[in-house]
């Protein structure tokens, strides 16, 4: 698995269990769990580790402000 130079989250009663951050993950770190949320939609969710921070999932995912993706970068260098 490559280092991490990407973190996501996801609020899980804001997905609507689409998927297409699901197929838009070239690493395949996100999936769609057996839990419901709230609506009753199965929500995204983040495998923990391996994102490269590339943004993929955030751009194609049709709800505002679901999923946020952080790029991490090495201390002291700037983003």
């Amino acid at each position: 698995m490559n280092p991490d130079n990407g973190k996501i989250t996801i609020d899980a009663e804001g997905c609507k269990g689409c998927g297409l951050c699901v197929e838009a993950c070239k690493p395949g770190l996100l999936s769609l769990s057996g839990r419901l949320n709230h609506n009753g939609y199965r929500v995204a969710e983040y495998a923990g580790q391996g994102c490269n921070g590339c943004g993929l999932c955030f751009y194609v995912c049709p709800e505002p402000g679901v999923l946020t993706v952080y790029k991490l970068v090495a201390e002291g260098a700037f983003a």
